[in-house]
């Protein structure tokens, strides 16, 4: 592989990887129920708006699930896969590769999602407990949702909130397993996003 083709790789899987993560922010807000007038939330609403109000006409939600999201993260996949294969000196890959490939990269930039909201969940309850920043109450209303089962089940002790640990351990074992799919899957490295 000479440098061209690591250099436009490198820049299709960065700006594919930073734009699916947005979609993906934009699915999770609405599966939490999070604050839509958040400033963070109106930019991740306007980022994605136009592509997903047309893919709504077509594409209906099915109760809170917005499914167009969930295409459309996987329509982006397939064009970044096919447009990797091809820049590397491959042809057009089979659609249902494509589709697996994506749906195994959307989990597992899912998972990075929750992991590095955990992360900065704990930092901030630590640094600054009571700050009111815009983008600290969209992690908190985001990971509410995964945190409160894990609660039920680790109660805190003397003030200090172990349920995060439960959930490290959940989310690591879940990339272990996407981790064994993706080979599995025969995925070639480095030309999905999110793997």
């Amino acid at each position: 592989m000479n440098t061209f083709m690591q250099m436009s790789t490198y820049f299709i899987q960065a700006v594919a990887g930073l734009y699916l993560g947005i979609i993906l922010v934009r699915l999770l807000l609405q599966l939490s129920r999070a604050d839509f007038y958040n400033p963070v939330s109106q930019f991740v609403v306007k980022a994605t708006a136009v592509p997903l109000a047309l893919l709504r006409r077509a594409i209906p939600p099915i109760k809170q699930f917005d499914t167009a999201s969930l295409v459309f993260a996987l329509l982006l996949q397939w064009l970044v896969i096919q447009a990797t294969v091809m820049i590397n000196g491959g042809g057009v890959i089979n659609p249902l590769y494509c589709l697996e490939w994506g749906l195994l990269g959307i989990v597992s930039l899912t998972l990075d999602l929750y992991f590095y909201g955990l992360l900065a969940a704990i930092i901030v309850s630590w640094v600054a407990p009571h700050s009111r920043h815009p983008l600290v109450s969209l992690v908190w209303q985001i990971m509410e949702p995964v945190m409160a089962p894990c609660r039920r089940v680790i109660p805190s002790f003397g003030g200090i909130d172990l349920s995060p640990i439960l959930l490290f351990i959940a989310i690591n074992m879940l990339r272990i397993f996407i981790a064994n799919l993706a080979r599995a899957a025969m995925l070639p490295a480095g030309f999905v996003p999110g793997i």
